[in-house]
């Protein structure tokens, strides 16, 4: 009996207890914890050491309101290591360096419309940058790859998926700048063999120049079914002769879009030949057999429209 009476003083001292505390608490007001605004891009950049020299380049270009605004944005943020290896590559010493008129392009090419998280990227493809620095204003496209990761123009996305409030960053691991129709072709793993091709047949330089120049690019399996009908191996067994009338007859001078193309002969860089352009309900094909399967890979030079054969003078 003195047990029980013992265990009952006990469990009423403990209620008793919690009843005062709780008393005690309801006197005592709960101090607020201030709600902090979440981010912007800017924001998040500047917090972070990873990207001090984009915030710098940013501020010299005068892009940080731009990037400050409701967006949202997709920005592929080179780090503080791929600003130096571009340093490197330019000569320069640092941002100090460079004008904001040479910044703003190069910036601006690494900003995308939208906000792009890396669970949205399923399949390799060309986005628009801000970057209108391309003939008629048009923006300069970059080719997002996906693999086992996901590469932009080449450069590698290390770190993904830094939120803020108008939009997300993807740390990357080398400086974008903006493509000509020459870097577009080397980017992009399909037109392998046009690369090749027009390399051995001297024609980096030229196709590297202001232009503009419209090219129709063959793909790679164009170019394999081209080498099945000539009985020939690949690329090593074309002279340079052999292959620059054949690449020339894929330019037009000027930047033609998918949206500016129009039936009718288009003369071509390869002198006295034309091509035969016809435009329908089902797409735009050449020459009555070979057809457009993808238009308008905008570069700072010109515009590429890719095609499923190789054309013949």
């Amino acid at each position: 009996m003195k047990t029980t009476f013992f265990k009952i003083s006990l469990m009423a001292i403990a209620v008793s207890s919690f009843t005062m505390f709780t008393s005690c608490s309801k006197d005592e007001e709960t101090p607020e914890v201030p709600v902090q605004a979440p981010k912007n891009i800017v924001e998040v950049a500047s917090a972070d050491a990873r990207f001090s020299i984009l915030v710098e380049a940013v501020t010299k270009a005068n892009l940080a309101t731009t990037l400050q605004g409701n967006g949202p944005f997709t920005v592929f943020a080179p780090t503080n290591d791929a600003f130096e290896l571009l340093f490197d590559q330019l000569g320069v010493s640092g941002i100090a360096d460079l004008d904001a008129a040479t910044l703003t392009p190069i910036l601006l090419n690494h900003v995308v419309a939208g906000k792009i998280a890396s669970s949205d990227i399923t399949a390799s493809g060309y986005v628009p940058s801000l970057n209108t620095g391309a003939p008629g204003n048009n923006s300069v496209k970059l080719f997002v790859k996906k693999d086992s990761g996901v590469t932009v123009d080449g450069s590698k996305v290390i770190v993904a998926d830094v939120m803020a409030s108008n939009g997300v960053i993807h740390a990357i691991d080398k400086v974008i700048l903006p493509a000509s129709v020459v870097n577009h072709a080397i980017n992009n793993p399909n037109f392998s063999t046009l690369v090749l091709a027009v390399i051995k047949a001297g024609l980096v330089e030229a196709l590297s120049t202001d232009g503009p120049f419209t090219i129709f690019a063959p793909t790679n399996s164009a170019f394999d079914a081209l080498f099945a009908t000539l009985g020939v191996s690949g690329v090593n067994d074309l002279t340079a002769e052999q292959l620059t009338p054949i690449l020339l007859y894929h330019v037009v001078s000027g930047n033609v879009t998918a949206a500016q193309v129009s039936s009718g002969s288009v003369p071509t860089l390869n002198e006295g030949n034309n091509l035969e352009l016809m435009v329908s309900a089902s797409g735009v094909s050449i020459n009555s057999d070979v057809n457009v399967v993808a238009t308008d890979v905008q570069g700072t030079n010109g515009v590429i429209h890719a095609i499923d054969a190789v054309l013949l003078p």
